[in-house]
């Protein structure tokens, strides 16, 4: 497969970034510079940014050319087709809810390195052997959290994981702990209220505690 080791390399390099990946829903694009802005200034330059609105691939196209330190990654991919909308936006790397078959074997071929979700063993087992080193845990808390982790770790040690969905400020250091965690995915840094009135102080100082987290690696 294409360039796997060197887009296993780049990743490595995005995720040691930050212990968090914020997960961003964007309504208005205008918001976007503003928001990515406070959350790279604060320490969280990775920015993973949903495409579950109309205006998403706008706001990655506005990020990618008003904060070009930012690293964005273009989340809910969900079909092969995709991969190119959202790399022609400006986009450096893709997130996955879930991976179906085809979807990871268009992930496997694209230039740009991902983070194909997973939720059960198999599934972690299915990308590890399509050499995927870093892979999305969703929906974290609802698929046994924790404890899913570290059973996990022992039949697939070649794997890190980002969980994401559910986690929040006062659960995310424990799973940041866990020697297969990379980094861990979530919103709590940007509440929708903040977004919506344009609190980037709030923002802001959410996101600096998240990126104070220590991980275990």
């Amino acid at each position: 497969m294409p360039q796997i080791e060197t887009k296993n390399k780049l990743l490595a390099g995005y995720v040691a970034l930050a212990p968090v990946i914020p997960v961003v829903t964007i309504a208005d694009e205008k918001t976007a510079e503003a928001l990515a802005r406070t959350l790279v200034e604060a320490g969280l330059p990775v920015v993973e940014v949903t495409l579950r609105t109309k205006a998403a691939l706008r706001a990655i196209e506005r990020i990618a050319r008003l904060v070009p330190e930012a690293v964005i990654a273009a989340g809910t991919i969900q079909r092969p087709g995709q991969i190119e909308d959202v790399a022609s936006a400006g986009a450096k790397l893709i997130v996955t809810p879930g991976t179906p078959p085809a979807l990871a074997e268009a992930l496997a071929e694209s230039a740009l390195p991902a983070m194909p979700g997973c939720a059960t063993v198999s599934e972690a087992m299915a990308l590890a052997d399509l050499r995927f080193s870093y892979l999305k845990f969703f929906p974290a808390i609802a698929s046994g959290g924790l404890a899913w982790l570290k059973a996990v770790a022992a039949p697939v040690p070649q794997v890190s994981f980002c969980p994401t969905g559910g986690l929040d400020a006062a659960s995310a250091p424990a799973f940041l702990a866990l020697p297969n965690v990379a980094c861990v995915g979530g919103a709590w840094m940007v509440p929708a209220d903040a977004v919506a009135a344009g609190d980037w102080a709030r923002i802001g100082t959410l996101a600096r505690a998240a990126a104070g987290l220590s991980r275990a690696r």
